[in-house]
């Protein structure tokens, strides 16, 4: 499994809930939570075979940015 991590442009649960289908539904994502009291709003996802650019493609197309964090 890979833990990917990511610094968002998310500012709300508002932005978490619109984002919640996609990321539940997708079949390479096992576990996702967002942390909004971080700084950098971090998004963690679990999966045994995603990469960033797939997750920063998926938030892009719902009108959000990520970037990964190293």
């Amino acid at each position: 499994m890979n833990i990917l991590v990511f610094k968002t442009n998310l500012t709300d649960e508002g932005h978490v809930q619109q984002l919640k289908p996609s990321l539940d539904l997708h079949p390479g994502i096992v576990k996702w939570n967002v942390d909004l009291h971080d700084c950098d709003k971090v998004l963690r996802i679990v999966s045994p075979s995603l990469e960033a650019g797939e997750i920063e493609s998926l938030l892009a197309g719902a009108g959000y940015q990520c970037e990964e964090l190293i």
